[in-house]
């Protein structure tokens, strides 16, 4: 094999430079110059070989083959020789025909070497050159894109908007945060921005009503008593809407002790004549509303039977003989509450055993065992007396459940203002003081008292006893009665969550100055 060494100096030569300035033993390929150098080259070598005269071209020059030579192509791979050495071309034997043209192959059949191929892949100055020769006006910028395709690459893949995606999440992030806190302000002032925009709902029925409901007057009972056993009862809708009407009147009415059968969904004004009138007074009849309190009902029995306040006290505190469970210490927890219209003549303890008796009846119904009568009614009657609307009073359960697990609450204190109450003696509200709230001296007092409240703390119905069985599943630690009116509860799972809702109560009771 012989070594394709040049003998002449590459500086005399014009097409030398088309090659590297050295070639190796080993047959080393040389590196093509770009295009654009090629060219430059082709249009020097034009210009040499050009007459300063006008000469006229033969009409066969287009199509004429070059001499022969032995390096005239500018792709080298296909120039061989049978020699030792590569002979000199002149300048001005052939005119460079460009990149294309190709040198005869050499006729030595004694050469066995195989022929090295290589694939040049070209720069992007060559695409700029060959781009200026197919557009007269000037160079035309190529597209990267185009620029792989025709250096062989794959075709340009589509790249994702990745800053259309980032803005499209920091716009979800910003609008989810002006939500959440439009929630937050709703959650904490909604009774104020429906006053100010003009929002609030009507707080009182139209009509007449329809159904049956029976509500309780009793003796000494003021407008204020009245407004909240209506509403209570599910009567009026709204606590201000009846006591407004009675302060409205130009003469104050005079109620009477007794059962009224009045309808649901009353307005006002239609609740207000039927209680006037004597014609709805139901004989031998009373109410003990769901939560009442034992001090609270014994009252409308006597105003229902006409039974003497003191008989029945009396009745009550002999506890033992109402079959009671043995950790009870008075009759709370076990009068029903109900409707009750009882025949005249009956003396006070059959009276009260009729109502325990309907307790008793409850539990059974709901499936509570004798021995599970005790703790079943301590935690009912204090989520009678928590809860508002009927879903709440599962959660509510759901509550004091937690509290009592060491696990998610670990001072083990109920912190229930009802309760607190209840000690004071202050039946008809669940708002305390800080005095009262650290007050040791009060058994029910569940901010100082860990665990369960000692006894129960109203009478309550088969609602809170089925809530009392069936706790709702949750994480909750919090809740709070924001609107006394609706029921409506927050329940909250954190401090700072109830921290919030307890604003949003305080908020309203401030407005609401018949609570305090």
């Amino acid at each position: 094999m012989s070594n394709l060494t040049p003998q002449n100096n590459p500086a005399d030569d014009p097409l030398a430079d088309l090659f590297t300035s050295e070639r190796n033993a080993a047959g080393e390929q040389p590196v093509p110059l770009s295009r654009r150098e090629a060219r430059q080259q082709r249009e020097a070598a034009e210009a040499a070989s050009t007459p300063s005269e006008p000469v006229e071209e033969d009409a066969t020059s287009d199509t004429a083959e070059p001499a022969p030579s032995t390096a005239s192509s500018a792709d080298p791979t296909t120039a061989s020789s049978g020699d030792s050495s590569v002979s000199e071309p002149a300048a001005s034997d052939t005119p460079l025909s460009g990149p294309t043209s190709r040198a005869p192959e050499s006729d030595d059949t004694n050469f066995s070497a195989p022929r090295a191929r290589t694939t040049t892949i070209p720069a992007f100055e060559d695409l700029l050159a060959e781009d200026d020769t197919a557009n007269d006006s000037g160079p035309q910028p190529i597209h990267r894109g185009r620029r792989r395709a025709l250096a062989g690459g794959e075709p340009p893949k589509r790249r994702r908007g990745r800053r259309g995606l980032i803005a499209l999440i920091v716009s979800i992030v910003v609008v989810g945060g002006l939500v959440a806190c439009a929630a937050v302000v709703w959650t904490s002032y909604e009774p104020q921005i429906r006053k100010v925009l003009g929002w609030e709902e009507p707080n009182d029925y139209e009509g007449a009503g329809s159904g049956e409901a029976v509500v309780m007057v009793n003796e000494g009972d003021i407008g204020e008593d009245i407004a909240t056993s209506l509403h209570d009862a599910g009567i009026t809708k709204s606590f201000d809407a009846f006591y407004d009407l009675l302060l409205a009147q130009p003469t104050q009415p005079e109620f009477f002790p007794g059962a009224y059968k009045l309808k649901l969904k009353m307005s006002a004004e239609s609740a207000l004549a039927a209680l006037t009138d004597e014609a709805n007074r139901m004989e031998d009849t009373f109410v003990i509303p769901e939560g009442t309190a034992e001090q609270d009902a014994l009252p409308s029995i006597a105003e229902g039977t006409g039974i003497p306040l003191e008989e029945l006290q009396a009745a009550a505190a002999d506890v033992a003989s109402f079959g009671l469970p043995a950790e009870a210490t008075s009759l709370e927890g076990f009068l029903f509450p109900a409707t009750y219209s009882l025949p005249d003549g009956g003396d006070a303890h059959a009276v009260l055993q009729t109502l325990v008796n309907r307790s008793f009846q409850a539990l059974d119904d709901a499936g509570v065992k004798p021995e599970d009568r005790w703790k079943t009614i301590v935690l009912a009657s204090l989520i009678q007396k928590e809860a508002g609307l009927r879903d709440d009073y599962y959660k509510v359960s759901r509550v004091f459940l937690n509290r009592l697990d060491p696990a998610q609450w670990e001072s083990g204190l109920l912190q229930s203002d009802a309760t607190v109450a209840y000690g004071t003696g202050n039946t008809h509200r669940v708002s305390t003081t800080d005095a009262e709230r650290a007050d040791a001296s009060n058994p029910y007092n569940t901010y100082v008292h860990p665990g369960m409240v000692v006894r129960p703390i109203s009478n309550p119905g088969d609602l809170a006893i089925d809530a009392a069985l069936h706790p709702a599943d949750g994480p909750w630690l919090y809740f709070v009665t924001w609107n006394l009116d609706s029921g409506e509860t927050i329940f909250s799972t954190t401090q700072e969550e109830h921290e919030a809702a307890v604003d949003k109560w305080l908020s309203w009771m401030d407005e609401h100055p018949e609570y305090q």
